[in-house]
């Protein structure tokens, strides 16, 4: 009987030895939780930068300043590559909320393509999916609204520049609305703009941030550059936040927005350069609820399509071409309704009102009045400062 169970031993002692080595393996995997359960992938190390350190983070207090003149901006972005990667598109975005919050999230979304995008659908399109990355990205805030005013209650810290620029007193006809809140909608819906990827910033082609050159330019829309964090940060995964609305009240934010004192000659938009008005004014109509497009409250009644009738404060500067300066006040004022375009070299210089006092008079730079009636183009130059333009007249000097 011993004999037996020795040689059955024998002959049998490979097969328990590749059983033993087995149980050890297992064994061991077991110690370290890799059985029944997924390996966790490995996490490039950029996952652990604290996010406020990653350059133009949501913190950064000159997120929208460029460091060079729009010429030089321009071909300095020109012979900036793009990355050598294949943007992934970013996952629909799921909506989870309230109705209240689903307009207020759809007017943010729409307010914020009209005026960083004008009306190109591309160009809005891009925008909106910029914001709703940023939405569900740990970096920012986590509602439409919130991110799109995000640092807007800094001096210098918005994210966006439409809101801190001037540009909240703009209005919009309810032709560009309508338009808009469509793409607003489809975008809450699911809609995703494959071509910026995961894009979490962008700039125009005629600025140049500090922080161009540390992020990966990956898209091109329109006058826009888009760009991602380099690394995790940059990719799909990071965009982990779950949306589940308790979107902010937008009229509070934009009114909290126009309150801050800001250093306004750093902020805001030369008419040569992005050929945007830092000021309107137009007629008045009706309150504002919360069912009401944001900038409602500045639109006179007229009818879809027909640009409203107003006049623009512009900001020019020593060393603008004038011609472009014609041009940029021409787009400002197309269609047959009234329009004029009053322009200085200084933000302080600007009125918030009509009509113009004499002081406002006497520091007024440019004034443009288009053809209207049968009446010729009235463009007028401070030749102190324009010297000979090759189009319009000098500016009669004001009495003191």
């Amino acid at each position: 009987m011993d004999d037996s169970r020795s040689r059955q031993l024998r002959e049998n002692a490979p097969l328990y030895a590749v059983s033993a080595i087995l149980a050890l393996a297992f064994a061991a995997l077991a110690a370290f939780g890799a059985v029944d359960r997924p390996v966790a992938p490995l996490v490039p190390s950029t996952i652990s930068a604290p996010l406020d350190a990653l350059p133009a983070s949501a913190e950064d207090e000159g997120t929208i300043l460029s460091t060079l003149p729009a010429e030089d901006a321009r071909t300095r972005n020109a012979a900036a590559p793009f990355a050598d990667i294949d943007p992934v598109a970013a996952r629909p975005f799921v909506f989870r909320g309230s109705s209240a919050d689903r307009v207020r999230a759809r007017n943010c979304l729409a307010l914020a393509a009209m005026a960083e995008a004008g009306a190109g659908e591309a160009d809005q399109r891009a925008v909106m999916q910029v914001i709703l990355n940023r939405v569900r990205h740990p970096a920012f805030a986590g509602t439409v609204c919130g991110v799109v005013f995000q640092g807007s209650e800094r001096p210098t810290g918005c994210q966006f520049t439409f809101t801190c620029d001037g540009s909240l007193a703009r209005s919009y006809s309810e032709t560009l609305w309508r338009a808009a809140r469509q793409r607003a909608e489809e975008a809450l819906g699911g809609y995703v703009h494959a071509r910026v990827g995961t894009a979490t910033h962008y700039h125009a082609d005629y600025v140049y941030p500090a922080w161009s050159g540390e992020l990966d330019k990956i898209a091109a829309v329109g006058p826009h550059l888009f760009f991602r964090w380099r690394g995790w940060w940059g990719s799909s995964a990071a965009m982990s936040a779950r949306y589940t609305g308790g979107e902010p009240d937008p009229l509070r934010l934009r009114k909290a927005a126009q309150e801050v004192d800001r250093p306004v000659d750093l902020l805001l938009p030369r008419l040569a350069d992005q050929g945007t008005a830092v000021r309107t004014i137009t007629a008045s109509r009706g309150a504002v609820s919360e069912e009401t497009p944001i900038e409602a409250a500045d639109a006179p009644d007229v009818s879809p399509g027909v640009l409203a009738p107003g006049v623009h404060f512009v900001l020019v500067a020593r060393g603008d071409s004038p011609q472009t300066l014609v041009e940029r006040a021409r787009a400002l004022c197309p269609g047959d309704a009234y329009c004029q375009v009053y322009g200085w070299d200084e933000a302080a210089a600007i009125p918030a009102e009509l009509p113009l006092t004499g002081e406002a008079r006497r520091a007024l730079r440019f004034s443009f009045l288009p053809a209207r009636n049968g009446n010729a183009e009235a463009i007028y130059f401070d030749c102190r400062i324009f010297a000979s333009p090759p189009v319009g007249a000098c500016l009669p000097r004001a009495r003191p």
